[in-house]
């Protein structure tokens, strides 16, 4: 049983009013129920945490996971990305250097003094040899005039002059006969801008592949002569098929 202290004046004035020990007795009990809960909290907490780790740790491995294959991934698309690049590279450097083999060959062959000439190297080479043949055949028929004549007169002084004028029509076309050193010359200039075309043009095929890349793009052959202009292929070149021979033409008349 509590005992009951009488309390002082000043314990009042300095405390205040406090609960009687009877009103302290009565809140005992559902103090240590509150304590009792408390400590039931702390337990249950307790435990709690301890289980709720173990799935902690495992978001946690799962999100590490993800993240390292996201990684892979992102490591695979930048490895493509580089392939890619490096053939880009190639590509555009190959672009470079057929734009500058194109810009050689346009400025100082198909647009510039070169083709020019070339173009007037080939029409004195045709003009030469049309000139010549002219001066050849007219040397020739005046040879053969004047040795007829010569075969009808009895003079000597006329077969004299005759005679004189078919020397002079052979020198004539010994000069007209020059005109193939001067051709060769020309075709030689000719040449030797084909080459540097050919040259340019093989460095593209090579950047390209070569050759063998290019045959796969070539389209079939088609032959768009009439049946007349089939036939003027001209004389053919010594390594040409379809020669014949002077055994083939005999054959004909045996």
């Amino acid at each position: 049983m509590a005992i009951h202290r009488k309390r002082f004046r000043v314990e009042e004035a300095i405390v205040g009013e406090m609960p009687s020990p009877e009103m302290i007795e009565e809140a005992a009990p559902m103090h240590n129920e509150i304590m009792a809960e408390l400590r039931a909290i702390r337990t249950q907490m307790a435990r709690s945490s301890h289980a709720v780790l173990p799935a902690s740790d495992a978001v946690v491995a799962q999100e590490v996971a993800d993240t390292r294959a996201l990684l892979d991934t992102y490591r695979a698309q930048i490895e493509q990305c580089e392939k890619l690049k490096v053939e880009l590279d190639l590509i555009h450097d190959a672009i470079d250097r057929t734009k500058r083999e194109i810009a050689t060959l346009h400025g100082k062959s198909f647009d510039g003094g070169e083709m020019a000439k070339v173009n007037g190297e080939l029409g004195a080479v045709v003009g030469g040899t049309e000139q010549a043949t002219q001066q050849i055949l007219e040397a020739a028929e005046s040879i053969d005039q004047a040795a007829s004549a010569m075969s009808k007169v009895q003079s000597v002084d006329q077969q004299k002059r005759l005679a004189d004028d078919i020397q002079e029509r052979v020198i004539s076309i010994f000069e007209a006969c020059n005109f193939q050193d001067l051709t060769g010359q020309r075709i030689s200039k000719v040449m030797t801008t084909m080459k540097f075309i050919e040259q340019h043009i093989n460095t593209m095929m090579d950047i390209w592949g070569g050759v063998d890349a290019i045959k796969s793009h070539v389209p079939p052959p088609a032959d768009t002569r009439s049946e007349d202009e089939k036939l003027l292929n001209g004389p053919k070149l010594a390594g040409d098929v379809g020669h014949a021979s002077q055994d083939d033409i005999d054959a004909l008349f045996d």
